[in-house]
Formats: C-alpha cells, sequence, structure tokens
C-alpha cells in the first residue's frame, strides 16, 4: 500500500503569498530607511572609523602629519618598541592605574548618598540636580577653579588649614606627591552626579516588599543594604564600572588645564603623552601605537570585567 500526497495545483493565494515575500517588494520602505541612517552612517565612517584605521596603520609608520600621507615611511614594530622602553610612557601608565583606584571610591559615595536621598530626604529633584551641576559643568571652568582652591598659599583650602593649625599644609597641585590624588579627588566630585543618577534608577526598580520583610524580620539598616541593596543594584554597579574604567583612559582635559601633566610629569597619562608626542613632538606615528597600545589595554580590562561579572552580578 502506498502513502503520499499527491501533487496538487497551487493556488492564486499562495502564489501571492510568494509573491509578497519578495525581498524587493518594499523596496520603497528600505531606501526611506536607509536615507534616514545615511547622515549618522557617514558621519561615524568618516569621523570614527576612518580615524581608527589610519590610527591603525600609521602606528607600524614613522610620519608626522605635516609632511603628509606621501612621506609616511614604514618602520615595523619599532614604534612599539620604543613606547614599552620609554620610562615615561611607563609613568603614564602607572599614574592611570593609580586612578582606577578613584572608580570604587566614586561608586561607594555615590550609592550611599543615592540611598540616602531616595529613603531619607524630601525635596529629591533639587538634590539631584545639586549633585548633577558638577558633572554638566564645563570640565575647564572646574579645572580653573580647582586651581584656586589648591593654590598652595593663598588657595582657600590651605588658608582655612593654616588657620586651625596646620603649620605645612599640602601643596596640592604644585607637589609631586599630592598633585595625582588632587586629580583624582576632582574627578571624584565631578563623577558623583552621574552615579548618583544612575543609582537612584537603580533603587527605585528594587521592589519595597524586599525591604518590608527585612524590617519585620528585624534586620537593620546595614544589613539590608549590605543583602539587598548592593545585591539587586549589582547591574547598575557593573555599568558604572565599565565606563567609569574606559572615562578614566580619557582623561585629558582636566589635566591639561590643571597641572599640564605637571609638576615634574607627576600627573602624566596615556593621553596626555599622546598629546605631547603627536602635537608637540609632531611623532604621529609614535603617538598612533600610543592609541593602539591604550585601546588594547582598554578591551583587554573590559574583558576580565565581562567575565568577573558572572560571579557578582544578579540579574
Amino acid at each position: 500500500m502506498q502513502t503520499g500526497i499527491k501533487n496538487q495545483p497551487i493556488s492564486p493565494q499562495k502564489k501571492r503569498k510568494k509573491r509578497n515575500g519578495d525581498p524587493f517588494s518594499g523596496w520603497k520602505e528600505n531606501l526611506s530607511g536607509y536615507i534616514f541612517i545615511a547622515p549618522m552612517f557617514l558621519g561615524t565612517s568618516l569621523l570614527v572609523l576612518f580615524p581608527i584605521i589610519s590610527s591603525l596603520v600609521l602606528s607600524f609608520t614613522d610620519w608626522n602629519f605635516v609632511s603628509g600621507y606621501r612621506n609616511a615611511s614604514f618602520v615595523g614594530f619599532e614604534n612599539f618598541q620604543k613606547l614599552f622602553t620609554n620610562p615615561l610612557f611607563q609613568k603614564s601608565l602607572i599614574n592611570n592605574f593609580i586612578i582606577l583606584l578613584a572608580i570604587p571610591v566614586t561608586l561607594f559615595i555615590s550609592l550611599s548618598l543615592a540611598v540616602i536621598i531616595n529613603k531619607y530626604v524630601y525635596f529629591k529633584d533639587f538634590f539631584k540636580v545639586i549633585y548633577f551641576m558638577p558633572f554638566i559643568s564645563s570640565i575647564v571652568a572646574v579645572a580653573v577653579v580647582f586651581q584656586v582652591l589648591f593654590h598652595p598659599t593663598d588657595g582657600p583650602i590651605n588658608q582655612f588649614l593654616m588657620a586651625i593649625g596646620v603649620e605645612n599644609p599640602p601643596g596640592w597641585i604644585a607637589s609631586v606627591a599630592f598633585s595625582l590624588p588632587s586629580v583624582m579627588l576632582i574627578m571624584i566630585w565631578t563623577s558623583i552626579g552621574f552615579n548618583l543618577i544612575i543609582y537612584l534608577a537603580g533603587l527605585q526598580s528594587i521592589p519595597k516588599e524586599l525591604y518590608e520583610a527585612a524590617q519585620i524580620d528585624g534586620a537593620s539598616a546595614w544589613y539590608q543594604f549590605l543583602k539587598i541593596t548592593i545585591p539587586l543594584v549589582s547591574p547598575t554597579t557593573f555599568l558604572l564600572l565599565v565606563t567609569g574604567t574606559i572615562s578614566s583612559f580619557k582623561v585629558f582635559d582636566l589635566i591639561i588645564v590643571l597641572t599640564n601633566g605637571g609638576p615634574a610629569n607627576s600627573t602624566i597619562t596615556p593621553v596626555v603623552y599622546l598629546y605631547q608626542q603627536a602635537f608637540l613632538e609632531l611623532k604621529t606615528g609614535y603617538a598612533s601605537s600610543v592609541a593602539l597600545v591604550l585601546f588594547v589595554i582598554v578591551l583587554i580590562i573590559t574583558y576580565f570585567q565581562f567575565l568577573g561579572q558572572k560571579k557578582w552580578v544578579n540579574y
């Protein structure tokens, strides 16, 4: 006995469905979509993709931007050999890794303030604006203000310290020992506002029933903070940790205005070193190698952060 389905004639409705499934049937809609994304695509290509590819190629050349592309000479890995044996670049990397210590401090202060404002403070919007103002303020203006505040002799901070009996106050940005901590302090102050707003959004997504149940069981406020708040805002913390790490490797304008990498290169970072080599020394090929190394370092750190988040981030 044979079983099977005989060939049946295709109905007009099925033919119509096939015709409607033609990828070119909605070409007008596709064309309008491409037109809408064209400005962003062209802008991204010209301002982002092309410079990245050019920097990658130029890192293997001995070239400066004044002479033009035709005068670029291929030197292989010579730029990278010079880079890793340069003590100034090594110092800039060490300074940048020290700056990374400001990120957990910023996160802890921001989360603590967010919890206090979310639970115990009236006029929440007013305090949001106050803490967010440093983040949206011009970093040049912020640096100029702190130049006055951190002045070693006539600054208000040292004047106050001397008034209360401190005989030898710190030199702050004029001191080799205190210049980098001064930069980190300003970075923390300017970043708290952004982190605070993001943490407040994360706190509002935590169910209130969890805190009510913990209070019924007699849990203290500190215990609730450790066992409920911190685990449930861990995705927010991870986001701010990644973005903060990337931002710390891009600190440029604050240092240039505040210390210009000094005193005695105590606040120099890879980005500042890159600027000095590219636009002051006119070693564009060498500076491109700095950019490539910096990109790889940030990529590796971000990769390990994504690996580590599987153990402490609760989704």
